[in-house]
């Protein structure tokens, strides 16, 4: 048999999977929107339908016969293509010259409410890891994981969360996305010298910190200023240097992501891309990729794992350390930096929100073994549920400042 007689029949098999991914997507994205909720969380839902926790449960022939063993990888990379181009599309949204121009509580605030949920994590992964992790876990960086994936806050989510609220020119929806931004690099940053560090040996892990270092610096010191050249612009440019940037980060040993987001938050913001071209390039990765991300990690998210009390226990107090940490530890940073208390609790729950960036997050740490099935799942609970309840406790605080107001 030819090999184009036997790979037809896949091709045709997997275009069928995508097809019925992307219908279901974009079918409840806009119930979501009904909601108020943000239309990625319909996306995310409708992965997890496809899975083993829904699908697999009820129609587990249907489920067999959409997503079979030998279409599943085929799935990933698909997945692991949108998420390169959907990082690269997150660095372009990045304004390093409004971070610029934030003072020092701005950094304070971003830095408590990564590092309180970090801590709290880490406590969580080490008082907890007899029940979530697997045995063949290294327990160090489980850990470390764990305080990682508890700290990151989603800047794409939280931009369109403040927009559909009204709160995108507001001088609290500045001073989240500038929290938000510093959150983010810094969340990156941890992870990618816990994902290098989980790699490789120590000795190992450091020669990637020093690569790091030296790739970090040329994008920064021969790459950015070859952007800002007049003659040097255009996606073709940009898509040759995009697959190297994610190829090299991949090879130094850590994810190519990094290279993505790196080289998306370097360009400069006039001359390269014009606002037409960006806004076709998300259109195509949100309808057309981003849905294979979130059936990928549906097939991975087994509710059924969930199988006891004890187990639902664990997860309800996920999120409410996730919770704690990062909307308790922003609000009190926040309150400190000489914020009224609403408008502190307002700035803890947008960094609340975490979205796709934290399920990016937690399929690397999957992928790397770094931390069990069931913890996988757990940790895709509370993405949602901190994401969940951002729209209805901003419009709790909101109807909270109007009858006080009107109690004046």
């Amino acid at each position: 048999m030819s090999p184009s007689v036997a790979v037809s029949p896949l091709i045709g098999h997997l275009l069928l999977a995508w097809a019925v991914i992307i219908i279901v997507a974009q079918g409840l994205g806009p119930v979501f929107g009904c909601f108020k909720q943000p239309a990625v969380l319909g996306e995310v839902v409708g992965g997890i339908l496809l899975g083993p926790s829904f699908l697999g449960v009820f129609f587990p022939q249907l489920m067999e016969f959409l997503f079979p063993a030998t279409i599943v990888p085929w799935i990933g990379w698909i997945a692991q293509v949108g998420i390169v181009f959907y990082m690269f599309l997150v660095g372009l949204e990045f304004n390093w010259t409004g971070l610029r121009r934030n003072g020092r509580s701005t950094v304070a605030i971003s830095l408590v409410s990564i590092f309180c949920p970090f801590l709290l994590g880490l406590a969580f992964a080490i008082w907890a890891d007899s029940a979530l992790a697997g045995p063949a876990i290294n327990r160090t960086y489980y850990a470390l994981f764990v305080g990682v994936a508890m700290s990151v806050t989603a800047f794409p989510v939280l931009a369109r969360i403040l927009t559909e609220a009204g709160l995108r020119q507001t001088p609290m929806g500045n001073l989240a996305l500038a929290c938000a931004a510093i959150n983010d690099v810094v969340a990156w940053c941890l992870l990618a010298l816990v994902i290098s560090l989980a790699r490789a040996k120590t000795a190992e892990g450091m020669r990637t910190l020093m690569l790091v270092a030296v790739y970090l610096a040329a994008m920064v010191w021969v790459v950015r200023p070859l952007l800002k050249n007049p003659r040097v612009k255009g996606a073709i440019v940009l898509l040759v240097l995009l697959a190297v940037s994610a190829s090299i980060t991949s090879l130094i040993g850590i994810q190519a992501i990094f290279g993505a987001f790196l080289l998306g938050a370097i360009v400069p913001k006039e001359g390269v891309l014009d606002e037409k071209t960006v806004h076709c390039a998300e259109s195509w990765v949100r309808v057309l990729l981003l849905p294979a991300f979130f059936a990928y990690t549906g097939l991975r998210t087994q509710i059924n794992l969930l199988d006891s009390p004890q187990d639902w226990w664990l997860c309800l107090m996920v999120i409410a350390l996730a919770t704690a940490g990062k909307l308790g530890g922003t609000a009190v940073a926040a309150r400190f930096s000489g914020l009224p208390w609403r408008a502190a609790l307002t700035l803890g729950v947008l960094l609340n929100t975490r979205g796709l960036v934290e399920l990016i997050v937690l399929n690397a740490g999957y992928e790397l073994n770094l931390i069990s099935a069931k913890l996988f799942t757990v940790l895709v609970v509370m993405a949602l549920a901190t994401t969940l309840m951002t729209y209805p406790l901003l419009q709790g605080l909101k109807r909270k400042e109007s009858v006080t107001a009107g109690c004046d």
